[in-house]
């Protein structure tokens, strides 16, 4: 059974137990005032009210009732709205809610970890960020961090409108990409910032969709050990020591004037621990279903490339998508950032590390359908996992939603592997996205290796022939095999007319050693 039949079957026999009985209509914290709603669609409106409650739900000239089932949960489905407003979303039931300001446009979920976490306010030229942030069409609605290990039915949040005031406290990533998306399509954009640094991917997905998964059981046995080892007398025992042994270190610093230790962190039960699988799906995702979107896009990654792990990613991102898409009732397009360059730049034809299988990774999970990528590999700083360049990365995506869900007439992307033909001690590669044709960055083309059937890479020459690149080594008499760009921070160059750049990849299929090393 595949993942969206598994989900499908859990949701059909899953009952969400409700806190408490509730005697007045109640809404989820993402209906309030300034939302958007997607537009073009129907839009699901549900809350709670005591059982066999009449609700009636109005906006514009469109009336919808429901009655409060004896859980006390409600819901109605509104007929698609067109783009605009503000319009005043009316519940009644014994008591009346009115939201105003409510927008009709286009809606992305927005999700992953600090790098979509990360705020306007800590990209690069926020001033001058912040002084044309006069944007009350783009709206954000941030969910708090919560760990849970059932399914929630509510978050915290709520909407703020984009002003020079507001702008610092949004999501870079989202926000860039919700602005280009507004200026190009001239309509509302609502972007829902739910995410958490440092957090891994499998806790964003249901555990009933990774539970039939045999591949990923190696995970979810290293957290069932973890579980059955956590004494938590023994771990606050351990944590008072090092708090002692800290206060000592941190004195003895700031007697030196040098800069104190970091501050040991008191012990979690590892069942409420924001990275267990599934914890942020019934936290920060499950509250925020059936709201209807447009579609998704995600930043993560840099947790699972250092993990035991990293081989698992493109499967462990498909099965987020695919569960997301069947909890939504909806293949909505879902797009990702791919990790950028990051560490010591590359010194050796393949550095392969747990950052570049990741990587890897994430271009080979765009075989999933309506999936999209921004390549990030020139906008990264090798000291600082949380690059500032989040204008480049919020476009990138943009792009490619504009292109590929939108129809609009632009490159999606940078050059993406397609082919590799061995021709006279060469080997010719052919790449889609070669918008208005190939070139180099800067001097020479630089960052591709070949090697033979001994598997020793060595750097190549390459050169650009018409819509392909020809790579050859005088050392490597019968190459069989190209990686390009191969490295965490890698030297290549290949970009295409639209100045976009190529992401890495390999022609062969050689087995990684666990870890991501070869």
């Amino acid at each position: 059974m595949n993942v969206a039949s598994r989900v499908l079957g859990w949701l059909a026999v899953l009952v969400l137990p409700l806190a408490s009985a509730v005697a007045e209509v109640k809404l989820p914290a993402v209906f309030s005032h300034q939302m958007v709603l997607q537009h073009g669609a129907p839009v699901p409106v549900w809350g709670w009210a005591k059982a066999g409650e009449a609700v009636t739900v109005s906006i514009g000239d469109q009336t919808s009732t429901a009655k409060a089932s004896d859980a006390g949960r409600w819901q109605v489905e509104l007929a698609a709205m067109p783009p605009g407003g503000p319009h005043v979303l009316t519940v009644a039931g014994e008591n009346t809610i009115a939201i105003q300001g409510v927008l009709f446009g286009d809606v992305w979920l927005c999700s992953g970890q600090s790098n979509m976490a990360m705020t306007v306010n800590r990209a690069q030229d926020f001033e001058q960020e912040q002084a044309a942030a006069d944007l009350p069409m783009i709206r954000m609605f941030t969910t708090a961090r919560r760990a849970s290990t059932e399914p929630a039915d509510d978050c915290q949040g709520s909407w703020v409108v984009c002003s020079p005031d507001t702008v610092g406290g949004f999501s870079a990533t989202a926000y860039f990409f919700g602005r280009r998306l507004h200026r190009d399509l001239k309509i509302p954009v609502g972007l829902i910032n739910s995410s958490w640094g440092g957090t891994a991917v499998e806790a964003w997905t249901s555990q009933t969709a990774q539970a039939g998964i045999d591949q990923l059981a190696p995970v979810r046995e290293a957290w069932e050990q973890k579980i059955a080892q956590y004494d938590p007398v023994a771990a606050q025992t351990a944590f008072e020591a090092q708090q002692t042994k800290w206060q000592a270190a941190a004195q003895a610093a700031r007697q030196s004037g040098a800069k104190p230790p970091r501050r040991p962190t008191a012990p979690t039960d590892p069942r409420q621990d924001q990275n267990r699988p599934a914890n942020l799906f019934n936290g920060m995702i499950h509250p925020l279903i059936p709201y209807s979107i447009r579609g998704a896009i995600w930043y993560q990654g840099e947790r699972n490339a250092n993990s035991a792990y990293p081989e698992l990613y493109g499967l462990q991102l498909a099965t987020l998508i695919a569960d997301w898409r069947s909890r939504w009732q909806a293949d909505f397009p879902f797009l990702w950032v791919q990790l950028p360059n990051f560490m010591q730049p590359q010194t050796e034809p393949a550095e392969t590390s747990g950052w570049v299988v990741v990587q890897e990774q994430m271009l080979k999970t765009l075989a999933v359908p309506d999936t999209g990528m921004a390549v990030a590999i020139d906008v990264g700083e090798a000291n600082d996992i949380h690059p500032r360049n989040k204008q480049a990365v919020g476009d990138r995506l943009a792009r490619w939603a504009l292109a590929k869900f939108y129809g609009r007439d632009i490159c999606p992307s940078g050059p993406l592997f397609k082919s590799a033909e061995s021709r006279d001690g060469s080997i010719v590669l052919a790449f889609d996205y070669a918008c208005e044709g190939l070139g180099a960055r800067g001097d020479d083309l630089r960052g591709f290796a070949v090697a033979g059937a001994d598997q020793q890479f060595v750097w190549a020459d390459a050169r650009i022939d018409g819509q392909t690149v020809v790579v050859s080594s005088t050392q490597v008499a019968k190459p069989v095999a190209v990686r390009y760009s191969w490295a965490p921070n890698p030297v290549g160059n290949l970009v295409n007319g639209a100045g976009l750049p190529a992401s890495l990849f390999r022609t062969d299929d050689w087995p990684l050693a666990p870890g991501g090393q070869r």
